[in-house]
């Protein structure tokens, strides 16, 4: 997809099959730049000292919530969508309208969530 060609993206995930997944998608579609973080301190850091186009952002991170990343993402005007097995539920009311995707997922649904959220500028 033209639209996700050449952005620098930040997977959080947790589960490496997952992240392998997502980083073989995007790779494919010709993102330049991809880190994978695996845990809520270390996708911090990344979102402290890298600008990023577009963070993927799993839910649940080894039982920890990752809403207070999501907040800081969008103080900073990241867009960003949510990765998660639960659906909208559980998601707080002020970010419901990030979009999700829904564990397990085609790269269809990755890219299309991606695109909404880019077309958007998460607030």
């Amino acid at each position: 997809m033209e639209t996700l060609r050449g952005k620098r993206l930040l997977v959080v995930e947790d589960e490496p099959l997952v992240a392998m997944l997502i980083e073989d998608s995007l790779a494919g579609l010709g993102c330049t730049a991809l880190t994978v973080a695996t845990g809520l301190a270390e996708a911090q850091s990344e979102v402290g000292g890298t600008n990023y186009d577009l963070v993927v952002l799993d839910v649940n991170l080894n039982g920890q919530h990752a809403f207070a990343l999501a907040d800081g993402l969008v103080a900073k005007g990241v867009p960003f969508i949510f990765s998660t097995g639960y659906g909208a539920t559980g998601i707080p009311s002020h970010l419901r309208q990030v979009p999700i995707l829904q564990k397990p997922f085609q790269e269809t649904e990755l890219v299309a969530a991606m695109q909404a959220a880019l077309a958007a500028k998460t607030p």
